[in-house]
C-alpha cells in the first residue's frame, strides 16, 4: 500500500516505530514551502523521544534518524542555525553505537557547519568520521 500521507503512518494496528518511520518518509517529500514537512518531523522525534524513554537503548537508532531528517529539512529550507541543535545530538546519540549510524551523522552535522560558514570545524567533523572505524564482522 502506497503511503499518501501523514494519517497513513497513523493507521490503527501500525507499530509505533513504523510510525514514526512513516511520518519521517512523508516529511522528506514535502515541498519546501510551508511548514508540513518540519510538523512532521518534529511529531516524528517527539514520538520517537517518548518510545527511547520506553525501551532505553532499543530505539537510539531511530531518534538519531529523526534528528537527521529534522537537520535535513531545515537545511533545504536554508535554516542552517536551527539545523545545528538536531544534527548535534544525532551525533551525540550515535557515539555510543558507532559505525554507520555515527559516519552518516558526523556527514551530516559537517553539512551543517559548512552552511555556517564553520568550516575548520566541518573539516574536523570529516576527518572524524573518516577516522571511525567500521564494526567487526559477524
Amino acid at each position: 500500500m502506497t503511503q499518501n500521507g501523514p494519517d497513513d503512518a497513523l493507521r490503527k494496528g501500525t507499530s509505533e516505530a513504523r510510525a514514526i518511520e512513516g511520518l519521517l518518509a512523508y516529511a522528506q517529500k514535502r515541498p519546501r514551502w510551508g511548514n508540513s514537512a518540519i510538523a512532521c518531523v518534529n511529531e516524528a522525534i517527539a514520538r520517537s523521544r517518548a518510545l527511547a524513554r520506553e525501551h532505553p537503548g532499543e530505539h537510539t537508532e531511530l531518534l538519531a534518524r529523526c534528528l537527521g531528517t529534522a537537520a535535513n529539512v531545515l537545511l533545504k529550507r536554508r535554516r542552517a542555525k536551527e539545523a545545528l541543535s538536531p544534527a548535534q545530538q544525532a551525533v551525540s546519540l550515535t557515539r555510543a553505537v558507532g559505525g554507520a549510524p555515527l559516519v552518516v551523522s558526523l556527514h551530516r552535522l559537517a553539512t551543517v557547519l559548512e552552511a555556517l560558514h564553520r568550516y575548520s570545524e566541518a573539516a574536523e567533523t570529516l576527518a572524524e568520521a573518516d577516522g571511525v572505524t567500521p564494526p567487526p564482522d559477524a
